[in-house]
């Protein structure tokens, strides 16, 4: 998910340009990913790449394909492993075509079809732009389209997989994004121990959970005016008062806009406690250090959101925020053996 600073606009435009497919009988309708809970709003698709089935489990197959890579080393899912929540868990930076190293944390691809835009900065604006971007990024992926087209295509269990989801065997880099896009609108993850509490289930979670809990919808903790939602983020763009890494400087470098420098995506805080380190630059090892940081009110910044300021909180209110973030991690979603590697 863009762990490189890098302006992928351009190329985008250049290779999405006129690669629009010409499909023969593919399956129709606007089907729904399983297994949305009650209490989610829909999965949108858009109108021209609506979900089938089909079309994520091929999806699938590329996002778990090192072949997508210029040098056979890393795929989609070696930056977004499902057991870390689909984030690069305990690596700071992920690492690329020929172990590049990039300058940002793999954010996590839990609930990220309810992204209103993509990567740490918001630098795309689809999911199928986001699913290009690492495939021709120099120091992620490293490949150009013409060579993986033709690598796919020596892959015997490729036809099959294109003609189940479009149609036709035809293999184009506009079907290979869309099929990927296509899985990652199945990452949707809401049965934690959290949502059966919700449910009414009162023995789901821990009394300091519960306490935690308190604490992150009131105005002592003061997590929720962010993290908001089913989903447990805003979808805005705020300087949190992390002290200024190196020279990245978040949105400012796509607005150009001096109130966004610094200003970096408020991330889902679902399965938060299996995707450490944290922050856009990984500079949080432990929960206990982000909760630390915002405890202390931060002041590192000269955009720091007005909302971040020093919180009256004892050990034990900061052990309980622990222990109710740690009750958003759902195991069901971690093991499902659906989205894994069909590679095995």
């Amino acid at each position: 998910m863009n762990a490189y600073r890098f302006s992928i606009a351009p190329l985008l435009a250049l290779i999405m340009i006129g690669c629009a497919d010409v499909v023969g009988t593919v399956p129709t309708g606007h089907e729904k990913p399983a297994e949305i809970p009650r209490n989610f709003p829909a999965v949108i698709a858009p109108d021209d790449n609506p979900f089938t089935p089909r079309k994520a489990e091929l999806g699938r197959y590329l996002f778990h394909d090192k072949r997508l890579s210029g040098d056979y080393s890393v795929s989609c899912a070696s930056c977004h492993q499902q057991e870390h929540g689909f984030s690069d868990g305990g690596n700071a930076v992920s690492r690329g075509f020929e172990g590049r190293a990039g300058a940002r944390n793999a954010m996590s691809l839990t609930n990220v079809a309810y992204n209103r835009s993509y990567f740490w900065d918001g630098g795309v604006a689809t999911l199928e732009q986001q699913a290009l971007a690492p495939i021709i990024h120099p120091a992620e992926m490293n490949m150009r389209t013409d060579t993986l087209m033709a690598r796919l295509a020596a892959e015997p269990i490729y036809a099959a997989l294109f003609r189940s989801a479009w149609g036709d065997t035809g293999i184009t880099i506009d079907r290979v994004t869309k099929s990927i896009a296509t899985f990652e609108r199945r990452l949707v993850s809401g049965d934690a121990p959290f949502d059966a509490w919700l449910r009414g289930d009162s023995t789901a979670i821990s009394g300091s959970a519960a306490r935690g809990y308190g604490l992150f919808f009131g105005e002592k903790g003061d997590c929720f005016h962010c993290h908001a939602s089913f989903n447990f983020t805003d979808n805005s763009f705020r300087s949190n008062g992390l002290r200024p890494s190196g020279s990245d400087e978040g949105r400012y470098a796509l607005t150009g806009n001096e109130r966004d420098r610094g200003k970096f995506r408020v991330p889902t805080l679902r399965n938060i406690a299996v995707t450490a380190p944290y922050m856009h630059d990984g500079s949080f090892r432990t929960l206990q250090e982000v909760v630390r940081h915002y405890a202390d009110g931060a002041a590192l910044h000269q955009n720091q959101d007005p909302l971040i300021r020093p919180l009256d909180l004892s050990a034990d209110d900061e052990r309980d925020l622990i222990e109710f973030l740690e009750s958003l991690t759902d195991r069901k979603f971690l093991a499902d053996t659906t989205l894994g590697n069909p590679w095995k």
